[in-house]
């Protein structure tokens, strides 16, 4: 292992290892922010990882009136999956689960320039069942749907992105108060420096970080990566966790495209080394068996440097 010193923190000169996937945006509006945000809280739900999870999705910022085409506030998520066909089947239902069932929300395409489209509102528009209209919105093709509060618009098609997820980083602090504190920062850091990311786990952070495969149960697709679980390094010969590391934490991103993804890692990483206690940084890789995208620390940090300007 080799490192270089990020604010007298190790950051080991590795990668974090991504995979492909295909990616949507969606700008929900709503009467108020507290309305647009409950709808994006909702719609991305239980989409943490694709091992398990129907998609992966996530909330990327609110917007303001003055970037939405009916000039209310909003909220931009992101829904990830492994196929076109997959994904289009998770948006349906998300939006007209969670959406469409929001009061005052709005759907919109958030990726207008996006040369593939998926078509949806036809099919959120069959709700209306036969008094359903097409209308014109800030420019855009939008299904106007009847329903008990009054109407809801959803654009007629979202765009569709081949895109990048599983870029990582490992926080490895002196104990869990330390090691959330540098986590929470490198989160509170990509939301507030970065665009066209999300971290799809709880709080954007993972604690029960995991490998490929396992070592005892066959079958499964995933279990613990045991190599960074501070409670069994006297039982585990090759453990890569550090004396004097009692808590390790990792953060997830996915993002429209792979650069971003970087820049997104690079600061988490300088963010995370800011906060006193953090011992070292590291990122999740599996020797090439999860997915074709090298992404490395050192290029990242390169390139987030005339970014991040602390928090």
């Amino acid at each position: 292992m080799s490192f270089f010193k990020v604010n007298e923190v190790d950051v080991e000169d590795t990668f974090a290892e991504a995979f492909p996937m295909v990616g949507t945006r969606i700008l929900i509006t709503a009467k108020d922010e507290k309305w647009a945000l409950t709808a994006a809280q909702v719609a991305t739900g239980f989409a943490s990882s694709i091992i398990m999870s129907p998609a992966e999705a996530g909330i990327e910022r609110l917007v303001p009136p003055s970037e939405t085409p009916d000039g209310r506030p909003g909220a931009l998520i992101h829904i990830y999956h492994r196929s076109v066909p997959e994904l289009k089947f998770q948006v349906l239902a998300r939006l007209g689960q969670c959406i469409l069932t929001c009061p005052t929300a709005r759907a919109f395409d958030g990726l207008p320039k996006a040369k593939r489209k998926m078509h949806i509102g036809s099919a959120v528009g069959k709700f209306g069942d036969g008094f359903e209209t097409i209308e014109e919105m800030g420019g855009r093709k939008v299904y106007k749907i009847p329903v008990m509060q009054g109407w809801f618009y959803v654009e007629d098609t979202l765009g569709v992105v081949k895109a990048v997820a599983g870029g990582n980083l490992l926080v490895l602090g002196e104990d869990e108060d330390v090691t959330l504190e540098g986590a929470t920062k490198a989160v509170e850091a990509i939301k507030k420096y970065c665009k066209g990311v999300v971290m799809p786990f709880p709080g954007g952070i993972v604690r029960s970080g995991s490998k490929v495969g396992s070592l005892k149960y066959p079958k499964l697709p995933a279990s613990t990566n045991h190599l960074y679980c501070p409670a069994i390094r006297d039982k585990v010969p090759d453990s890569k966790v550090p004396p004097g590391v009692n808590s390790v934490l990792e953060i997830v991103i996915n993002g429209l495209n792979a650069n971003l993804v970087k820049i997104a890692q690079g600061v988490g990483v300088l963010a995370a080394c800011d906060v006193k206690g953090i011992k070292m940084v590291t990122a999740a890789n599996f020797g090439g068996s999860l997915g074709p995208f090298k992404i490395y620390h050192k290029e990242a940090v390169e390139a987030a440097k005339n970014i991040y300007k602390g928090m």
